[in-house]
């Protein structure tokens, strides 16, 4: 098949699917390598961006997802007589902050980071999609871990976890360490892995 009609196929599937649909499963339809349907995706993609559509192809890990433009929310929100969602509390927001950077986490890492009691914040996040159940440590009560959705990655506007921004204590860290290797000293600062 020439690359016009396999990108008009990739289109289709993501419309029809209309949640993330794996590279992989993508790949396999179309009887095309991993890469070259990958490929295949950033390509549409782009094209989409530089058409300024309505519709945008996002990636999300290793899937990609049709959706609508920011700019198109409020329209669309109208149409489908959505309400807008509420913005994340404070305490939502600092729970959210150290699933993400810290994901995989149990309840107790959370409420020995913040000092608080934090059931009723990470039922709320689950409950909007943000967060999601990931397994169980195998430890005595075997307690939950938490980590971020895709959901997550689409409201952040994000691919991938990698994505993002660094800790303000990672950036401090890695400036104080490029100011030690400049001034030739062998000091080694240690990073501060809590939030």
């Amino acid at each position: 098949m020439e690359e016009r009609k396999l990108k008009s196929a990739v289109e289709a599937i993501l419309f029809a699917c209309g949640t993330p649909v794996e590279v992989s499963r993508i790949a396999q339809a179309l009887d095309l390598r991993l890469l070259q349907a990958q490929n295949l995706c950033d390509e549409l993609a782009a094209d989409y961006a530089n058409a300024e559509r309505g519709i945008r192809i996002v990636k999300l890990n290793d899937k990609y997802q049709m959706c609508t433009v920011e700019e198109f929310a409020g329209p669309v929100r109208t149409v489908m007589d959505l309400k807008r969602n509420t913005p994340l509390s404070q305490a939502a927001s600092e729970v959210l902050a150290v699933i993400a950077y810290n994901q995989p986490v149990t309840k107790a890492f959370i409420e020995q980071v913040r000092g608080v009691d934090c059931s009723g914040v990470v039922s709320s996040l689950v409950a909007r999609q943000l967060i999601e159940e990931k397994g169980r440590l195998e430890l005595p009560g075997r307690p939950l871990i938490y980590g971020t959705t895709e959901h997550f990655l689409r409201c952040f506007n994000i691919s991938s976890i990698e994505e993002l921004p660094p800790l303000p204590n990672e950036e401090e860290n890695s400036d104080e360490k490029q100011e030690h290797t400049e001034a030739g000293t062998d000091d080694h600062i240690g990073r501060d892995d809590t939030v």
